[in-house]
């Protein structure tokens, strides 16, 4: 009876683990990955996926730590992993005001090697709970366009970043809120709330990316989702008056 119980306890404990496993890796598209990776990311994220890279003490912000497997920038809900389109994204377009830059010049192949090298670094991406497909989201309202109507959406958005923004984000919308001295993100580093006024922002330049870091969240950052809290055109008129306040974009000299 001993021996029975305990092979079935053996069997289920092995089941259990099988099924917890990710997709057999593919062991030549790591290996490219990571030769991509130490070309390319090595110098800033590190040898071992820690954000501490040669560069890495001079760089502010401080590069991105793949070992948590937490990413800010995502199509999926608060808390979730990014899809390997999200990933793609943030590779190739970079992100404004950080040393991350656009990796234009990579070609497809070498983007998927290297987004199956990074997931490497961490066990969230074994676990299925930390997988979510990309969430929907709605078109941009066509009174985006309409100068009349806009008025009327940006100064009910004022209204709604001075109750659910301002704290952080500041009355100008500045990123000197009240609480922004205190902010930190989970690595414990200073979290200094984006400055919206400026014309390239890290999640992207659009209405359609303000409405999806609203709507996701910064995964890891004070930053939260309103996905529940506010409805989507709340949301909208929010960005109507993000908009507002946007600083004219002026060439690099």
């Amino acid at each position: 009876m001993y021996c029975r119980c305990t092979f079935i306890f053996l069997a289920l404990a092995a089941a259990l683990t099988a099924a917890d496993q990710a997709a057999p890796l593919d062991f030549n598209l790591y290996m490219e990955g990571k030769y991509v990776y130490e070309r390319n990311c090595i110098v800033c994220h590190g040898q071992r996926g820690d954000g501490n890279g040669e560069l890495s003490p001079t760089l502010k912000p401080k590069p991105r730590s793949f070992r948590e497997g937490m990413f800010k920038f995502r199509s999926t809900p608060y808390g979730m992993l990014p899809t390997d389109e999200d990933l793609r994204r943030t590779i190739t377009h970079g992100l404004s005001g950080t040393a991350m830059g656009a990796f234009t010049y990579l070609p497809a192949e070498d983007l998927d090697a290297v987004i199956v090298y990074l997931k490497s670094f961490s066990r969230r991406w074994k676990k299925a709970e930390n997988h979510a497909p990309a969430m929907k989201f709605p078109a941009q309202p066509e009174w985006f366009k309409a100068g009349d109507v806009i008025k009327t959406h940006e100064e009910a958005g004022k209204k709604l970043f001075a109750a659910n923004c301002m704290a952080c984000h500041g009355e100008k919308a500045d990123g000197k809120g009240p609480a922004a001295i205190a902010l930190k993100d989970i690595w414990g580093i200073q979290a200094a709330p984006a400055d919206l006024r400026q014309p390239h922002l890290r999640c992207g330049d659009t209405p359609a990316d303000l409405f999806r870091v609203l709507a996701t969240g910064l995964n890891g950052t004070p930053m939260v989702s309103f996905e529940a809290t506010l409805t989507e055109a709340q949301r909208w008129d929010i960005i109507a008056y993000i908009l507002s306040v946007r600083l004219p974009s002026v060439p690099v000299l």
